[in-house]
């Protein structure tokens, strides 16, 4: 089982890292589409339009420019795959002194730790010895510096953010990579819609590996290739959102959220796949009562999966989500409960985040 885990995290690293050439990888840097914020996740991250506090800085930094207060603080812990992966957030974001521009950092990591390394666990005559056996992670790191601005236009909005990304696989390789998005709010009475620019630039991943001799000689010993270096480019992705707040009463609200995502890595497994664009909907709903209480549930991932059992029909299957909110004073506690399947799957995640609103611009 421990050799099983460590050939999984080797053959993971070089299928996506064996090309010595640049080239766009579908699902590169993926870590980055698993979203923050309980809020957002329990509506199926569906929040490009609405977006309205320090998660801008990962959903669409145009969003910044809502926060009514001076700073605000956000937090986020959750884990995946039976607590095999773990997924952290932290941020904070700042409206600057004339209130006409905002900024933010955000960071994240997603790895998975106390991976064995089970490359020595042969010694040259043919034995096993399991006191060779050691450990490593895998980790992904994702540094989001943003800035948002008003314009000229009444209602309009618009924001930037600037990536530095890391990844490493233990002390055997890593990547260094920068990138860009670019998001736009646009407030028309109770509309709100959102736009945003996924790795515009095209963002890319510098990969290179510090295999010692030793270590070298053991992969190739089981007929394994040696990577040298490589560049991972990340294909643009497009966000467009719209919401409606509907005021039932002066206390209670809701708000639905519809995002379309169009994707330009090549064909995916999404409601409408192509290989030019690929169009996947998320839609979101969240009910308030007083600006309090928050009750928010979503559906994503469409995606079509073949049934066995009907000569190989495909089905399109969905997952859904559910979550709560509750605002008290200047804490914010959300919980959501997703997963990362599909409503089949049983590997549902409880994702709880923390923001902090520091300084409050006005009274209330």
């Amino acid at each position: 089982m421990k050799s099983s885990i460590f050939l999984i995290a080797l053959v993971f690293l070089f299928t996506g890292c064996i090309e010595s050439r640049a080239q766009f990888r579908k699902y590169s840097n993926d870590f980055l589409n698993i979203g923050v914020g309980a809020h957002a996740l329990s509506m199926s991250s569906a929040q490009v339009a609405s977006v309205d506090d320090v998660t801008a800085g990962y959903w669409n930094p145009a969003g910044l420019l809502s926060i009514t207060d001076n700073m605000q603080i956000g937090a986020m812990h959750s884990e995946y795959f039976a607590g095999i992966a773990k997924y952290d957030y932290g941020a904070f974001a700042k409206p600057l002194t004339d209130k006409t521009k905002a900024i933010g950092l955000s960071i994240i990591r997603f790895g998975v730790d106390d991976i064995p390394n089970t490359l020595f666990l042969k010694n040259p005559d043919g034995s096993i010895n399991y006191d060779n056996i050691t450990s490593f992670s895998v980790a992904d790191y994702a540094f989001i510096g943003s800035f948002a601005s008003t314009t000229a236009i009444k209602g309009l909005n618009w924001g930037v953010n600037a990536k530095i990304i890391h990844r490493t696989v233990g002390d055997m390789a890593h990547s260094w990579g920068i990138g860009a998005d670019a998001g736009a709010q646009y407030t028309m009475g109770n509309w709100k819609f959102g736009f945003l620019a996924k790795d515009i630039t095209t963002t890319f991943n510098a990969w290179s590996f510090t295999f010692t001799d030793e270590q070298a000689a053991a992969l190739l010993s089981a007929d394994n290739i040696v990577p040298t270096s490589s560049t991972e480019l990340t294909a643009p992705k497009f966000i467009l959102g719209g919401t409606y707040d509907y005021k039932i009463s002066d206390k209670f609200s809701i708000n639905p959220e519809m995002n379309i995502a169009l994707t330009t890595d090549g064909k995916e497994n999404v409601l409408i796949p192509s290989k030019f664009l690929s169009v996947d909907p998320k839609l979101g709903v969240e009910a308030n009562y007083m600006k309090t209480i928050y009750l928010r549930a979503g559906i994503g991932n469409f995606q079509y999966v073949t049934d066995d059992i009907t000569a190989g029909k495909k089905n399109l299957i969905v997952q859904p989500s559910i979550g709560i909110g509750l605002h008290i004073k200047k804490i914010v506690i959300d919980y959501a409960l997703t997963n990362v399947g599909n409503f089949s799957s049983s590997l549902y995640s409880n994702v709880f985040s923390l923001r902090l609103n520091l300084i409050n611009k006005t009274p209330q």
